[in-house]
């Protein structure tokens, strides 16, 4: 008897092969277009569940930190306690996030305003003690924002340059409606730097900055306890994790009558970094609230205005 020709059964094969690859492609693009706005946020916090559940921060919060070649990043995740509807509508504008960024303790001014259709947002970012505006640096960021749709908000904050050879400054924010009381957050804050920036930071962690640390464990101590990630990158989570609990006490200040706000988030703001004494203590209530007040009051009169509430 002949045998049949194996030809035919070897093009059949190939032919499947290829409608089955085919049909697999075809599936993934659908995938990708039907996926809502939002929804890798979304995806993040399911698979950052356990860590929201359980972690020593004492909230719904997980902090992450790399460092490359010539690069700084720190990432801040966190559930709050307010509609995305409260979130969108305090943050969606470049002038209202002046009201966040000045909370920190190196910043003393922040001006918002426009080039023809850009939004610009001008920082002077100094010591962590009282100072003159004049003598502090000025950041100036492009404000862009990237997404804005019922459930899901994008904002970024780009500057090319900054203080001592530093650039590729890169501030963004993101949120997604959780339920109907909750939002999901992510904050992720980056720079760049060089030679020059480099040697600067050497001398602060060799002097007023050696003692201090970040928030990541890295190793445990024959004791037991915990061994802090040290160096820039304890320097980028804090940095990182100051602009959440600026981001946090502005939402929760909004709770307050209209000439209450400020004084309110001024001191959620500092009561939270004393949760987290030592990575972020710097000086007493009473010296703080000395320092930012005198820095919200010469704030420009048109970014107080449009943010009294």
């Amino acid at each position: 008897m002949t045998r049949p020709s194996p030809r035919p059964l070897v093009r059949f094969a190939r032919f499947t092969s290829r409608m089955l690859l085919s049909a697999a492609a075809c599936c993934t693009a659908l995938a990708v277009q039907a996926a809502g706005p939002g929804d890798a946020l979304r995806a993040k916090h399911t698979a950052l569940s356990a860590e929201l559940e359980r972690n020593a921060f004492q909230r719904p919060l997980v902090i992450r930190s790399s460092q490359s070649a010539g690069n700084l990043r720190g990432d801040v995740y966190a559930v709050v306690d307010h509609p995305f509807g409260t979130v969108d509508k305090a943050l969606r504008a470049a002038n209202q996030w002046c009201e966040v960024l000045i909370l920190p303790f190196n910043v003393k001014q922040c001006r918002a305003g426009r080039e023809s259709d850009e939004h610009k947002l001008a920082l002077h970012i100094g010591r962590k003690h009282d100072q003159p505006v004049a003598h502090a640096y000025e950041v100036n960021f492009d404000y862009r924002l990237a997404a804005a749709s019922p459930e899901h908000l994008k904002v970024l904050l780009t500057a090319p340059t900054g203080p001592m050879g530093t650039h590729d400054y890169r501030i963004s924010f993101e949120a997604v409606a959780l339920d109907a009381q909750r939002s999901f957050l992510h904050i992720s804050y980056s720079y760049g730097f060089g030679f020059a920036a480099r040697m600067a930071m050497q001398g602060y962690l060799g002097t007023v900055g050696r003692d201090k640390i970040g928030f990541t464990v890295v190793d445990r101590a024959a004791d037991g306890r915990p061994v802090y990630v040290d160096n820039v990158r304890g320097v980028i989570e804090r940095n990182t994790m100051r602009y959440y609990l600026a981001i946090d006490a502005y939402l929760d200040s909004l709770a307050a009558p209209p000439h209450e706000r400020r004084e309110r988030r001024m001191r959620e703001w500092f009561t939270a970094t004393e949760r987290y004494p030592r990575q972020l203590h710097e000086m007493e209530l009473a010296e703080y609230l000395s320092m930012k007040r005198k820095e919200v009051a010469r704030q420009p009169t048109h970014t107080q205005t449009a943010n009294a509430g």
